[in-house]
């Protein structure tokens, strides 16, 4: 009987190791050096980009790799831009001296951003993730080891590092949405939001995942609201009460006067950031604030499920 169970036992933990798979090590013994050119899979346009940036989320960090299912962060960016036919460096200090210099007032879905993250030399560029939007960028995470969504206007660490911006793809006329059409999760619109309209989408938008304030873990759609605004106007006082709100959406002039008192009617309290775009005022209504991450997640769930799906937690520092 000693023996039957030792061999039942033996074959259960066999079982269960299978039932995981294991993520590859991000600094593997022997890194493959050799760069695999990927194939060109879709036309170049923002639209593109944002199908891979779904895609490819959650990704595992891998030193040394550019893809198709692992990648480091110089890796990830020459991954999604040689699919579309453009080529550019493979490592990120090369991809920082071509295409257009961008500012990071003028940052647009698609652009490339590059940070210096060694403490011993400020100007080296060593980290590089692609924007989204609103703040938020995509990267192959050296500290989460794989693909997340992080925000330069929440996160200290990135906005200290930040040091130069680029644009690889060709400029576009922008086209106002229509009031009626803004039925997309966050990342799935190009354009601002207009103030008459209160988004209704059907699948969920960015939610930060617990993370340190470096970096947050996001979910997301496709595209992005591109907000230009500088970042030292999305900052908020240090002697607020806390950091931490439920973000309900970006607006373009006032969100409406319903929205406004059907949060206030379920006892929460907002408020409203304001900046300038392009001569008009965009608003951020944000409820809040919550001294910790797990109070912003209990009103999190209650805001999503009665006001707005779309609904996620902002850290504003």
């Amino acid at each position: 009987m000693k023996h039957l169970f030792s061999l039942t036992l033996l074959s259960a933990v066999f079982i269960l190791s299978g039932c995981g798979q294991k993520r590859p090590s991000p600094h593997p013994k022997h890194p493959k050096y050799e760069i695999i050119k990927p194939k060109v899979k879709y036309a170049a346009s923002r639209k593109n980009l944002a199908k891979m940036v779904k895609q490819l989320q959650g990704s595992p960090y891998v030193w040394a790799e550019e893809g198709p299912d692992r990648f480091d962060c110089s890796g990830f960016t020459y991954y999604m831009y040689g699919s579309m036919g453009i080529e550019i460096p493979r490592v990120a200090r090369e991809q920082a001296k071509v295409g257009k210099r961008i500012d990071v007032k003028d940052l647009e879905y698609g652009d490339l951003i590059f940070f210096a993250t060694n403490r011993h030399n400020r100007r080296k560029i060593t980290h590089v993730g692609m924007y989204l939007g609103d703040g938020w960028f995509t990267h192959a995470s050296t500290v989460k080891h794989e693909v997340i969504y992080s925000n330069l206007y929440t996160s200290p660490y990135y906005k200290k590092r930040l040091r130069i911006c680029r644009r690889y793809l060709p400029d576009k006329p922008r086209v106002r949405v229509a009031s009626n059409t803004a039925k997309a999760p966050v990342w799935q619109q190009a354009k601002t939001i207009p103030a008459a309209a209160v988004p209704t989408p059907t699948a969920p938008v960015a939610q930060p995942a617990k993370a340190p304030l470096q970096e947050r873990k996001e979910e997301s759609g496709s595209k992005a609201i591109v907000i230009k605004a500088p970042i030292k106007e999305i900052e908020q006082p240090k002697t607020s009460t806390g950091t931490y709100y439920v973000q309900v959406g970006s607006f373009a002039g006032q969100p409406k006067s319903g929205l406004l008192y059907t949060i206030t009617r379920k006892g929460l309290s907002y408020k409203l950031i304001k900046f300038p775009k392009a001569g008009k005022s965009i608003s951020k209504l944000l409820i809040g604030p919550y001294r910790t991450h797990k109070e912003a997640e209990q009103v999190l769930a209650r805001v999503r499920k009665e006001i707005q799906p779309n609904a996620f937690i902002a850290q504003i520092r």
